[in-house]
C-alpha cells in the first residue's frame, strides 16, 4: 500500500507489523493515489438499506426466505448477478449439487448375526428396502485401484472389500462395478487430518451410483473370519439440491494476483436472511458499484457470493476444492464479510495474528502468512472510524474456511450473533449488556427494521476500504504474499 495508507495504519496497530514481503512485478499505478478511502466514502448506509430492502422484498414474494434451493434464492441469484453484469463485471453463475441430509437410517453390516457401523459414503445411493445380501471379496492388492488388483476373482454379486489409499473412492467403485460387483465397503481409519487425500475429491457423491460404506478394521477382521453371505444396509435418505454461487470479477487488474471479497447469498431457512448475510452482501454490492467493472487498478477483484452458506458451506468448500493449483495461487487474499449490522453491535475482526484465544482445531502455523496482515488493514480502519475492535476466533465451518486449509490469507469483520454483550463490551461499545449482538436472530426477527445503521455505515465503509486498498497494492507493512511465493493446496 501508499506511503499515506501504511502511516496511518502503523498509527494505529496494537500488534506489531511484519516485515514487508518481497515486492512483485512493477504495476500500473490506478487512477486514485488511495483507492481505499475512495471507494469508503462512496459506500453509504442509503446504498445499502436500497439492496437491503430489495431482498427484503424477494422474501416476501418467496414465502418469507431466500434459502438455498427455494425460489427466493435464485430471485437473490438473479438480482445480483443482473445488477453487476449492468455494471460492467464478468459475471458468472455457476451451478453445483449439495447434498441435502433426510432420514439418517441405520446404515450397518451384518456379519453372522453380530452388527457393524457404517458411514454411507453413497449418500445418494442407498441399498434396497431391507438391504444387499452377498459374499464379500477382498482385493488381491487392497487399494482396488485397478482391474488388476482382484487377480482372478469373481466379483459378480459380491461385495467388493478394498482399503483407503491409491485413489479415490470413486475410482474404487468404478473398477469394482467393473468387474461384477453389486457394492464396495472401503476399510479405513482417518487419522488427525480426516481421510486420506484424494479419497473423497470434490462431488464424490454424485458419482457414487452403487452402495459404497466405509468400515473400520474391526469390521473387516469380522468378514476376513466368514466365508458365508453378509448382509449390508445403507438407508440415510439424503436428496440432492441444485444451487449456484455467483462471481463478478473486474475486466482490469492483474489477474494473477486476485483480491477476492465475499458473503453467502443464501439465508437460513424461513427468514429473509437481512443481517445474516444480506447486510455483507449489500456491502459488497454498493463495494462493487463504486468500484465499477473496469477501474484502474492494480489487482483484479472478485467479488463471490455463495450458496448454501447457511447449510453447510458446500458453495465456498466446492469451490475452492475444485480448484487447480494455478487458479488457486492466483487469489492473492479472500476476505469474508456474512454479518454487518448487528442491532446489539459489536465489532470483531478475524484472529488473523492468533493474539486473542486461538481455536483449538486451527495451530498457529496453520493460519496463512498475510491473515494478521488483513487483520491490521480492517482493524485499523474500524479504530479510525471510532470502533475499537475485538478478536473473533477463526473458524473451519465458514465459508472462508476452506481458503484458510488451502493457504489462501483471510480477513474478515463481524458485529456478533447469538454471543451476550459483556458490561466491558458494552461500555466500549455501546448497547445493552447481558443481551445477544443480535437478538432478533430467527426466522421473523432477521428484518431491515432491526438493523443498526450506523453499524453498518462503519464496517460497510471497511469493506470498500479493505478492497480498494488491496486492489491498489498487495505490499507493504500489512501485504501478503506474492504469487511466487504461494503454494497452495485446495485439501480435499
Amino acid at each position: 500500500m501508499r506511503r499515506a495508507l501504511a502511516a496511518g495504519l502503523l498509527a494505529i496497530c496494537v500488534a506489531a507489523c511484519t516485515p514487508p514481503v518481497k515486492a512483485p512485478v512493477p504495476q500500473p499505478a490506478p487512477e486514485d493515489p488511495d483507492l481505499g478511502r475512495a471507494l469508503a466514502a462512496k459506500v453509504v448506509p442509503d446504498g445499502m438499506y436500497a439492496h437491503l430492502k430489495k431482498f427484503a422484498a424477494i422474501a416476501a414474494a418467496n414465502k418469507g426466505t431466500r434459502a438455498d434451493g427455494t425460489p427466493g434464492f435464485q430471485a437473490s441469484v438473479d438480482y445480483v448477478a443482473n445488477l453487476l453484469k449492468d455494471k460492467g463485471f464478468d459475471v458468472e453463475t455457476p451451478e453445483y449439487v449439495r447434498v441435502a441430509p433426510g432420514a439418517p437410517g441405520n446404515p450397518m453390516l451384518d456379519v453372522g448375526g453380530r452388527q457393524w457401523s457404517v458411514v454411507q459414503a453413497s449418500l445418494l445411493t442407498p441399498t434396497a428396502p431391507g438391504g444387499l445380501s452377498g459374499l464379500t471379496m477382498h482385493a488381491v492388492k487392497p487399494a482396488g485401484c485397478a482391474p488388476a488388483d482382484y487377480g482372478t476373482l469373481n466379483l459378480r454379486g459380491a461385495i467388493a472389500v478394498v482399503d483407503d489409499t491409491g485413489c479415490s473412492v470413486v475410482d474404487k467403485q468404478n473398477v469394482a462395478v467393473g468387474r461384477g460387483a453389486a457394492a464396495v465397503l472401503v476399510v479405513s481409519t482417518p487419522g488427525a487430518n480426516g481421510s486420506p487425500q484424494g479419497l473423497f475429491t470434490p462431488g464424490y457423491y454424485e458419482r457414487l451410483t452403487t452402495p459404497v460404506g466405509m468400515i473400520g478394521k474391526d469390521a473387516d477382521t469380522a468378514l476376513l473370519r466368514t466365508n458365508v453371505p453378509v448382509k449390508l444396509v445403507l438407508d440415510a435418505k439424503n436428496s440432492a439440491v441444485k444451487s449456484r454461487n455467483v462471481f463478478a470479477q473486474t475486466k482490469t487488474g492483474d489477474q494473477h494476483n486476485v483480491v477476492m471479497a465475499g458473503a453467502h447469498l443464501d439465508s437460513t431457512t424461513g427468514s429473509a436472511g437481512i443481517n445474516d448475510a444480506a447486510s455483507g452482501v449489500s456491502a459488497l454490492l454498493e463495494t462493487a458499484v463504486a468500484l465499477g467493472g473496469s477501474p484502474k487498478i492494480a489487482n483484479a477483484v472478485r467479488f463471490t457470493f455463495w450458496g448454501s452458506g447457511a447449510v453447510g458451506h458446500e458453495g465456498a468448500t466446492k469451490y475452492v476444492r475444485g480448484l487447480a493449483a494455478d487458479p488457486l495461487n492466483d487469489i492473492a487474499l479472500y476476505l469474508n464479510f456474512d454479518i454487518l449490522g448487528s442491532p446489539n453491535a459489536g465489532f470483531f475482526t478475524l484472529d488473523g495474528d492468533q493474539s486473542g484465544q486461538p481455536n483449538p482445531e486451527i495451530p498457529v502455523d496453520a493460519v496463512p502468512l498475510g491473515s494478521a496482515s488483513i487483520e491490521r488493514t480492517l482493524a485499523g480502519y474500524l479504530y479510525l472510524a471510532g470502533k475499537r475492535p475485538a478478536d473473533i476466533e477463526l473458524d473451519l465451518g465458514t465459508d472462508y474456511g476452506p481458503f484458510l486449509t488451502a493457504g489462501v490469507p483471510v480477513g474478515g469483520i463481524s458485529t456478533g450473533t447469538t454471543q451476550r454483550k459483556s458490561a466491558l463490551q458494552a461500555r466500549l461499545w455501546g448497547g445493552q449488556a447481558g443481551v445477544a449482538f443480535d437478538p432478533t436472530r430467527g426466522p421473523s426477527g432477521d428484518t431491515v427494521e432491526a438493523l443498526n445503521r450506523p453499524a453498518l455505515a462503519a464496517t460497510g465503509q471497511a469493506v470498500a476500504f479493505a478492497v480498494g486498498a488491496y486492489a491498489q497494492s498487495l505490499v507493504g507493512p500489512n501485504g501478503v504474499p506474492p504469487r511466487d511465493q504461494r503454494h497452495r493446496q485446495a485439501g480435499k
